[in-house]
């Protein structure tokens, strides 16, 4: 039985060191085709089987790339990734990619520090072509490559792998609006699966269903035809039915597809899992002269049943048992637990609430809210620019907008924050999700930017609680205060509790937890609790440090900095941001113009992209764990 649900693409928990044949061929690019076509669902199979195992010890995006390991096996059979360009909107359905380019043996150290990426990586192999993480991106990045190919006068091919999660993204549409200039061959792969993270919503999923029974009714179509030719005079029924074609095709499916009119020959639905078909039509596609959109229907978390009956779960999950799909960590309360318990048990009070995500229901906490008030729960799709002008439309007209997005896919509507919702000093709520240093995913996840491109945005009010009930007070507070957008950030990952800190919210104010003198450390967020036992440590070696939790980075506690002055010789800021444009930034402004005498240090991210590692890696490398901050203060003491 295993061994038949292994040919039918049934990926099962290995029980001991299993032979894979198949797989045990593919060693660097190109050994795809040492593999007879015969064998192809076998390899399909093992793969799954290798990213379940892999995946489940190390976490990982799995459901995505279980739906897409047919679609880039034809992918590398029908082109050669070491000489044209494919490139992965978002990424996160790469594995396979990896696996099929030589880094089979990279996944014992998936996402780990010094490890193989989850995402795509130009360092790691030169058929990474475009280092991914955010979505929508790919078509554009691939028409850009296609313009250089026919300016330099090359011949490689460039393809496009575009989620139809990933085309409810504005740059997507802006970009296949203007494919249609291209002169040359240039392909989009569109693997839909119904799914972005959570269930593909809007107008595209609708149109996209349509063309999927536009599928089944051009199949059922010619099995009518040819069954009716084979009774006496079938073929003037035949003819008949052909004449009616068009209105009943109408009725059926409506005209042409949107990317039709968009300029392009649009080829599909294909079956996403059938390598042979899908390996004709690329083949094919390559002579055609304009842009070419070839929709493949793909399954996400196909072959692992956990990840089949739960795709938004296993699109990216921590470590698992392989043979339930049970998580095996510690289940914790997150942030993102209590963010999604406090807007409900607000929204019973406040009927003016409402909930907004970016294709994240799941991933934002936002699920019990969906249900318990579907009326008053919107998921854009991932189009965060437009979640913040939807919301902003919705402040003026008297509701109260939670925007749920996580703070590093928060910086692709700067632009609406600052212009739609700050200049009109609306009372949008901004829960952002993810805030600082998140670990695994890397580079393109890390928070450690908003509280740069927030803080200098006139009329908006930053906050970062310093635990989970320092999160439910902030949330109290701005739905209570209307005086403007208010912004809440917080980390991933289990919620701390200092129950040092309890005391009320007040606008604008800090709270001094610990008392000392001479050193006194202005702690953001969640470094909260690195800074108490950083003060420990300092305290053991002589030093008798003040701790604050900041609570609020804008507003400025002026008052607070102008209080400690009198005590303290060395200001310390301590914060998961980036250190430029961050809260230590705006503290040394101040302090510069009314106490230039006062020794300020700023701990915080330096000037760099953080790569991927958990979060006490991390934090050592950079030098915000407690040890190295309490080592860095001390010099920075001493040397004062």
């Amino acid at each position: 039985p295993g061994e038949r649900q292994r040919r039918r693409g049934i990926a099962l928990p290995a029980e001991k060191e299993d032979i894979m044949s198949w797989l045990e061929k593919i060693n660097r690019t190109g050994d795809i085709h040492r593999i007879p076509p015969e064998a192809y669902d076998e390899l399909a199979a093992e793969i799954r089987e290798f990213l379940v195992q892999k995946v489940s010890q190390h976490g990982g995006h799995l459901a995505s790339n279980l739906g897409a390991v047919e679609l880039t096996m034809a992918l590398h059979l029908a082109y050669d990734p070491s000489y044209d360009k494919i490139v992965w909107d978002v990424g996160h359905q790469s594995y396979t990619h990896k696996i099929l380019t030589g880094r089979k043996a990279g996944f014992d150290e998936l996402r780990e520090f010094g490890g193989l990426s989850g995402f795509p990586k130009r360092r790691e192999s030169e058929t990474d072509v475009y280092e991914t993480g955010h979505a929508t991106t790919a078509v554009s990045a691939a028409m850009g490559m296609a313009e250089a190919r026919d300016l330099f006068g090359d011949h490689y091919h460039v393809v496009a792998v575009l989620g139809d999660g990933s085309a409810t993204g504005g740059m997507a549409f802006e970009a296949m609006n203007n494919a249609s200039d291209i002169p040359s061959n240039f392909v989009i792969v569109l693997n839909d699966n119904n799914m972005s993270i959570s269930p593909s919503t809007g107008g595209l999923r609708r149109h996209l269903s349509n063309i999927r029974v536009a599928k089944g009714y051009n199949d059922l179509k010619e099995d009518v035809a040819d069954r009716l030719l084979r009774i006496p005079n079938g073929e003037v029924l035949v003819r008949l039915i052909k004449r009616a074609k068009g209105q009943v095709k109408r009725v059926m499916i409506g005209d042409t597809s949107i990317f039709d009119n968009l300029g392009m020959t649009y080829i599909g639905p294909i079956d996403g899992h059938d390598v042979n078909t899908m390996v004709h039509v690329f083949r094919q596609v390559k002579n055609i002269r304009h842009p070419v959109l070839v929709h493949v229907v793909t399954q996400k978390g196909r072959g692992y049943p956990p990840a089949r009956r739960h795709p938004e779960i296993f699109h990216g999950i921590a470590k698992f048992d392989p043979v339930t799909g049970v998580p095996t960590g510690d289940k914790t309360t997150t942030y993102t637990d209590v963010f999604g318990k406090t807007v409900c048990r607000l929204a019973e009070k406040h009927s003016e609430i409402v909930a907004i995500t970016a294709a994240m229901k799941e991933g934002v906490g936002l699920q019990r809210f969906a249900k318990r008030f579907p009326d008053r729960f919107f998921d854009v799709g991932i189009a965060e620019e437009h979640a913040v002008v939807f919301a902003a439309g919705m402040a003026s007209a008297g509701l109260r907008p939670v925007v749920a997005i996580y703070s590093t896919f928060l910086q692709r509507a700067y632009d609406q924050i600052m212009m739609d919702v700050c200049l009109q000093k609306l009372p949008v709520i901004f829960a952002i999700d993810r805030a600082g240093l998140v670990g695994a995913d890397g580079e393109t996840h890390q928070g450690v930017y908003d509280l740069s491109y927030l803080s200098h945005m006139p009329n908006m009010t930053v906050i970062a609680p310093g635990d989970i009930y320092e999160l439910e007070a902030a949330l109290e507070f701005a739905v209570d205060h209307t005086d403007g957008p208010i912004a809440i950030r917080y980390p991933r990952g289990g919620a701390e509790k200092c129950e040092e800190i309890r005391s009320p919210f007040e606008y604008g104010k800090s709270v001094v937890v610990k008392e000392g003198r001479d050193i006194a450390i202005l702690a953001v967020g969640s470094m909260l609790r690195n800074a108490w036992e950083a003060s420990h440590i300092l305290e053991a070696q002589g030093y008798a440090p003040t701790v604050v939790n900041a609570r609020f980075v804008k507003p400025l506690d002026t008052e607070m900095l102008d209080a400690l002055v009198a005590r303290h010789s060395l200001i310390v800021t301590y914060e998961d941001n980036a250190v430029i444009g961050g809260f230590g930034d705006m503290a040394d402004v101040y302090m510069l113009e009314h106490h230039p005498d006062v020794h300020m240090l700023n701990l915080g991210i330096p000037d760099c992209f953080v790569e991927h590692g958990t979060v006490g890696e991390l934090q050592k490398k950079l030098g915000l764990d407690p040890e190295s901050a309490a080592a860095r203060i001390r010099e920075a003491f001493v040397i004062k």
